[in-house]
Formats: structure tokens, sequence, C-alpha cells
């Protein structure tokens, strides 16, 4: 019942026994056939099961079960199309604020009646006393008689009636539209909690497979000293100023030509460059870390060489950690 059209789940196993539906035709083909079991064990074969006509057969045997409970099949041929969830509620949503206006308007009207009701009870009182005083300037049981014969106070007792029932009525199919409105509040406060409970189980799920994902790269890092070093060059190549295309590249041990601008952390500098090699390589000692080059160097070394020759031409010492300046080589 948690969409628009209701509907059942069945879980089938299709467990079938005997030989396959097609084997009598492979074996007149002369396909090669692998030794397979005896036709005496059991198997799963959707294809003996789960076939169109079968599956049109179980819908028309199980409506015809179901029929003495009102439970009517579903149209062959249909082009109708599942409600989405987000659809439903904005379904509901929009009946709630029709239902919210129709109530306020039935509120109006029987406001609107009330007011009526109360004009209509003063007229009815006025022609009162307008009878007493013709009762006193004439006959009592004329004026009396011609009062109620009179069609004006006839037309008004009338009228006060249907004003009454009307406001009956209204009253009547508020409290109906009322209850509906909280009984569509309390079902969409339980899908609520349905979805949060659903959104909370596959946030579960995910942290486990996550925790198990955690554990398979602590135990690929202890046997490839080479793997952990992986995150730590390519975040380097990140902060260095390469593209993910780029770094993806390096990772690969290619050489990559690079112009434009690099960044060095420890001195806070930014280089322009024009046409450099980059590289990386693994480092030749333990062979347990990979080292960025640029132009056959280590990128330290190389932003060393780099600043000394801008200091030599600025004739001013290197600082380090000072405000981000950019530098043409």
């Amino acid at each position: 019942m948690d969409e628009h059209t209701p509907h059942i789940h069945a879980t089938v196993i299709p467990i079938v026994m005997g030989e396959r539906r097609k084997a009598s035709q492979e074996k007149q083909d002369g396909k090669k056939k692998y030794r397979k079991k005896s036709t005496d064990t059991t198997r799963l074969c959707a294809d003996d099961v789960l076939t169109r006509d079968k599956m049109i057969a179980y819908h028309n045997s199980y409506s015809a079960v179901m029929k003495k409970y009102g439970l009517q099949r579903g149209e062959r041929g249909s082009e109708a199309r599942h409600v989405t969830t987000a659809q439903y509620y904005r379904n509901i949503q929009r009946e709630k604020k029709e239902i919210e206006i129709e109530v306020r308007q039935l509120q109006q009207e029987k406001q609107e009646a009330q007011m009526q009701l109360v004009q209509a009870k003063r007229d009815i009182q006025i022609d009162k006393l307008k009878g007493k005083a013709s009762h006193a300037i004439t006959n009592v049981a004329e004026s009396f008689g011609a009062l109620f014969e009179n069609n004006k106070f006839k037309a008004l007792e009338q009228e006060n009636r249907q004003l009454y029932q009307e406001v009956s009525i209204r009253d009547e199919s508020i409290e109906k539209l009322q209850a509906k409105i909280q009984e569509q509040q309390n079902q969409h406060h339980r899908q609520m909690l349905a979805i949060q409970g659903t959104h909370i189980a596959e946030q579960n799920e995910r942290n486990k497979e996550i925790s198990i994902l955690k554990k398979w790269i602590d135990k690929a890092c202890k046997w490839f000293p080479l793997f952990a070093d992986v995150f730590r060059i390519e975040k380097l190549c990140q902060s260095v100023g390469f593209t993910p295309e780029q770094t993806e590249r390096l990772l690969t041990l290619k050489p990559l030509e690079y112009s434009g601008t690099l960044y060095s952390e420890e001195y806070n500098r930014k280089i322009n460059v024009t046409q450099v090699s980059a590289r990386i390589v693994v480092e030749p000692i333990n062979r347990k870390s990979f080292i960025l080059q640029i132009n056959e160097q280590g990128i330290s070394k190389w932003f060393i060489e780099q600043l000394e020759k801008f200091r030599k031409v600025m004739k001013q010492p290197i600082q380090s950690q000072k405000k981000s300046e950019g530098v043409k080589l």
C-alpha cells in the first residue's frame, strides 16, 4: 500500500526436476554436451517456471482466488505507470492544500449561513412585533389568523429551516474533511518514519561496506608498501597544481609535459613554468615510496634551485611561509 496502486511482491524459487527443454534439441543439432546431473536431481531453472505464459497464469489464478475479497486483476496491456515516491508525496501535499482550501470555503459559507440565519430571525421578530401592533389596532383573532397566513412569514420559516439544514450539512462536511486531513497527516508521518528507517538501514549497510573496504585497504598497504604511498603521492601531485587527469597519468609512471603554475607548500610560493617534464619514479634504495620529479630532479630540490635563481635575480633571501607570490622563470 506504499504506492498509488496497491500491489503485492512474490518471491519465487524455481526448483524443478527433469531434463532441460532444450536438451533434446541440442542433441539433434549435434552440439557438444558436458556431463550433467541426473534428471532426478532438483535444480534451479527459471526457464521452466517463470515463462511469460506461466506468469500470466499465476496472475489469473491468484485473481480468481482473491475475487471473493474484492481484488481485481490488473488490466493486461495497460499503459499505466508506477507513481514515484516523490510524486506520491507531492500529490498528497496538493490534495491536502485543496482540502484545506475547501474547508476554509465551507467555513466561510457556514459563517454566511449563520449570518443569514440571524437576519432571518430578526425579520421574523420584526414581523411578530408588527403583528402585535396590528393586533392592538385591529381585531385580535383576524390579525392573528392573517399573520400566520401571511406568505412572507411562511417563506421566512421555510428559509430558516433550510438554513439550519445547510449549516448542519456543512458542519458534517467540515468534520469529515478534518478527519481526512488528520488521517493523511498520520499516514504521511508513518511513511516518513518508514523512509527514515530504510535510510538508517542503508546507511548502516554502507558503513559496514566502508569498514570492510578499509580493512582490505589496510591489508593491501601492509602487503604492498608502494600501495600505501600512492595516496600520499596523489595528494602531493594535486597540491602542486596538477589536474586529476594529469595526476592519473603521472601515477602510471609515464612522463608528463607541463606548462602552467607549480606550487610549493613548503615555501608557499608559486612558479610559472613552460614545457617542464614531470614524472613519478620509485625511490631507488628501499623501493617503498614514490618520488615526484621535475626535469629529473626531486620536486623539493627543484623548487630550491628555482628559488635560488630567483633570489640571485632579486638579491633577497628566501623566506618560508610568506604571502604567496608568483614567480616567472
